[in-house]
């Protein structure tokens, strides 16, 4: 099973590369995903603001797209489809980057079926970013998939 998780984590990175180039520019890649968990990094240097820390809004985006991540990642390994958009989002700046930052997310259990069924789903993912084992920031994000995507 993990290997089908590695194919999916490098469709993801060429998906998030090939619609999303902002992604591409900041270096973002999916590190792993087991199922449950999604871990996704990006470097500091093209990321970096006059403080030579992260910029605010890349952390956003990083933790944005680390959300829409996981959400995509289990859509596909339930074969399931649908067009996923960022509905609400709330972010809380806690410690400057100073050092290469990782994303997590965890799948918190979330029925996906009703996609299956032409409807949407709603699901509310807390993403936070981690430098080191400082934690800096904390993500929650309302994403909504709405059915009917084959992409």
């Amino acid at each position: 099973m993990s290997s089908n998780f590695d194919a999916l984590v490098s469709e993801l990175a060429a998906t998030w590369h090939s619609t999303i180039p902002v992604s591409e520019f900041m270096q973002i890649r999916p590190q792993q995903f087991d199922g449950e968990q999604l871990t996704v990094a990006a470097p500091l240097a093209p990321n970096i603001n006059l403080h030579q820390t992260m910029f605010a809004g890349s952390i956003y985006t990083l933790l944005t797209l680390t959300g829409w991540g996981l959400l995509w990642l289990m859509q596909r390994s339930h074969e399931l489809h649908g067009d996923i958009v960022l509905a609400d989002a709330h972010i809380r700046y806690l410690a400057p980057v100073t050092g290469a930052p990782v994303a997590r997310v965890s799948w918190p259990g979330q029925d996906l079926s009703p996609l299956a069924r032409g409807k949407r789903v709603k699901v509310t993912l807390d993403v936070t970013l981690w430098c080191a084992d400082k934690l800096c920031a904390e993500f929650s994000g309302q994403y909504v998939s709405l059915p009917g995507s084959h992409k």
